[in-house]
């Protein structure tokens, strides 16, 4: 991972982190105020985790969809290119063995 995207993904955690308790602290406060229950609380705790989560996938998502379109702009394979030279590597070794087979 680039120092950059390494570094942008740290300040996004950081963040996250920070929010995290922020709000923790807050939905502790409504409670001890009884304006959430208990309950509510923990849903709304549950929300933001949950909504965290698929911020994370979708920035994945985002993140290999930029490295596969710069290794295509490098000429880079790609894991997919890489399996799918071995399975063409795998079939001609066992098409050159067959031919041995019947010259022998």
């Amino acid at each position: 991972m680039s120092d950059y995207l390494k570094k942008g993904f740290l300040l996004g955690l950081g963040a996250a982190v920070s929010g995290k308790e922020k709000l923790s602290q807050k939905l502790k406060e409504l409670v001890d105020k009884n304006e959430l229950t208990q309950e509510q609380a923990k849903t709304m705790m549950q929300n933001f985790i949950d909504k965290g989560g698929m911020k994370k996938e979708e920035w994945s998502t985002k993140n290999y969809e930029q490295m596969s379109k710069k290794a295509t702009e490098y000429g880079l394979a790609t894991k997919e290119d890489i399996n799918e030279l071995r399975a063409r590597l795998t079939e001609l070794e066992e098409k050159l063995a067959e031919k041995n087979d019947q010259l022998n």
